[in-house]
């Protein structure tokens, strides 16, 4: 069974935030991949720079995601440190 090009672009999105730690994809890195994990084969008419579009967007969401979660742990976070008493 052939994984849905959705399957693609997230399982890319995740190897390149594991392997490189970076939200700017690497056109080199994207290329390799698009031709060793079967994305070529799969979809034979899929352009490799709409693939490109499509992961980058991916890694923007999960970048802008983790963020937005990361403000809402600080914000939990002061609201629980009370500061010190006043002489």
């Amino acid at each position: 069974m052939t994984s849905k090009l959705t399957e693609y672009v997230a399982m890319a999105a995740t190897e390149y935030l594991q392997e490189t730690g970076k939200i700017e994809l690497d056109a080199r890195w994207i290329a390799e991949f698009f031709q060793d994990s079967g994305v070529q084969d799969a979809y034979p008419r899929q352009d490799m720079i709409a693939f490109y579009a499509m992961v980058q967007k991916e890694l923007t969401k999960r970048s802008d995601r983790a963020g937005k979660q990361a403000h809402m742990h600080l914000d939990k976070i002061i609201h629980f440190i009370k500061p010190p008493r006043k002489p």
